[in-house]
This record gives C-alpha cells, sequence and structure tokens, in this order.
C-alpha cells in the first residue's frame, strides 16, 4: 500500500483544482459574458453618482461645476446628490405678448401687441375710427377698443328718413304729423278738404293733427286766407 499513496494524492489535488472556484474567471467564459450584456439591452451606463453630473446632451459636469442642464433651463450647480438648479421668480409675461422666447432661465417676451383688433379689422394705439355711422371709437393704450355710440334724438316728424353715412333720421320736409292719412306740415293751417281744416299739435307730433270741420250744403266750401278758415263757425274733429 506504501508505494501506492503519493500516486492518489497526485490524482485528488489534480481533481480538486479542476472543480476549484477560485480557479475560474470571466475569461472563461466569454460567450457567458457576451449574454449578459445582450439581456442588458446592449447597453451599458456609467454611473456618475456622486462622481459627476451628465445633461440632456450627455455632457459630464464634475462636482461643484456650474451648467445648463437644457435650453431653457436654469442655471445648476453639481453636488454628489445631483444637481441643485437656481428657481429664480420670473417676471410675468405681458397678456398681449405675442412673442414669447424660452431661451433662458425665464420666458421672455420679445413682441407686444401694439394694434387693436375690432370687427375683423386692426387699429394702431390711440386712433380713431367709425365702424359704423352712429358708432365713435378710439384704440386704447392697452389694447382695447371703447366706443360711443350716438343718442339720437327724437324727429319731429312722422316720416324720417336716414341718408348714407348718417347716423341720426332726419325730417327732409321739415316737422309734421298725420292728418287723417295725409301727412300735413306743423306751424300752420292747412286745408284737407272742401270743409275741413288741420293743424299739427305744438311739439307733440306724433298726435293725429286738430281738425276743425264746418257744415257744406252742396259741396261748396268757406272761404280760406293764408290763416284758415273765417266767416263762420266751426266745431273740432274727434280725434
Amino acid at each position: 500500500m506504501g508505494p501506492y499513496l503519493p500516486a492518489i494524492c497526485v490524482v485528488l489535488l489534480a481533481l480538486n483544482a479542476a472543480v476549484s472556484p477560485a480557479s475560474v474567471g470571466p475569461e472563461d467564459y466569454p460567450a457567458a459574458d457576451e449574454a449578459e450584456r445582450t439581456a442588458n439591452n446592449d447597453i451599458i451606463f456609467d454611473d456618475y453618482r456622486g462622481k459627476g453630473c451628465v445633461d440632456d446632451s450627455g455632457f459630464v459636469y464634475k462636482l461643484g461645476e456650474r451648467f445648463f442642464p437644457g435650453h431653457s433651463n436654469c442655471p445648476c450647480v453639481c453636488t454628489e446628490d445631483g444637481p441643485v438648479c437656481d428657481q429664480p421668480e420670473c417676471p410675468k409675461i405681458h397678456p398681449k405678448c405675442t412673442k414669447v422666447e424660452h431661451n433662458g432661465c425665464c420666458p421672455e417676451c420679445k413682441e407686444v401687441k401694439n394694434f387693436c383688433e375690432y370687427r375683423g379689422k386692426t387699429y394702431k394705439i390711440l386712433e380713431e375710427f367709425k365702424p359704423s355711422p352712429c358708432e365713435w371709437c378710439r384704440c386704447e393704450p392697452n389694447n382695447e377698443v371703447h366706443c360711443v355710440v350716438a343718442d339720437c334724438a327724437v324727429p319731429e316728424c312722422v316720416n324720417p328718413v336716414y341718408e348714407p353715412e348718417q347716423c341720426c333720421p332726419i325730417c327732409k320736409n321739415g316737422p309734421n304729423c298725420f292728418a287723417g292719412t295725409t301727412i300735413i306740415p306743423a306751424g300752420i293751417e292747412v286745408k284737407v278738404d272742401d270743409c275741413t281744416i288741420c293743424r299739427c299739435h305744438s311739439g307733440d307730433w306724433w298726435k293725429p293733427a286738430q281738425c276743425l270741420r264746418r257744415e257744406c250744403l252742396n259741396g261748396d266750401g268757406p272761404p280760406f286766407d293764408s290763416k284758415g278758415l273765417i266767416g263762420r263757425s266751426t266745431i273740432p274733429l274727434a280725434n
């Protein structure tokens, strides 16, 4: 038995060395290492925690370095806990701003509306205009349009007309009123038939005319002068 002991020990040591974990390294399993990389989506990210900071474009900044993480972000300082960024109180954007740029920490208004819009048209600041014959308007500095509408007086006639580019109706033939279905001028007595004369109420043009009728024989009417009926008594007509 003595001569065989050294040989048995050599065999056992060789087997132990063949299966020892310490003797197995990554280089012995290149295929397994590649499979693990593939399982992680073929991307290996560097870990900069506690070492630096990365911006949106992938640039790396050292601890204590000041940088802008994005195009429109406020400046940040790289710390071990990550970026610490400024949070300033940005000025309010003008409500009439028509062009805003985001090229810095705070948005900036580059163009303010300097005109007014009214009924599909534009007007300059302080410009006065008349959108209709009865309206007078102005473009105010706050880009709002203020208008005044004309308050037309009541026309003193029963047949007012509207002229082009004129706001209020006018009485082309002066004040008048109705005598039955006939329009008569105000201020004078008017013979409406052989036996009747009428006159408009003073200041009350909307009222029917006040008429006087006298008895007529055979259709012959009484004599008239420029002031009205003369020579015979008259009776008022019922209104």
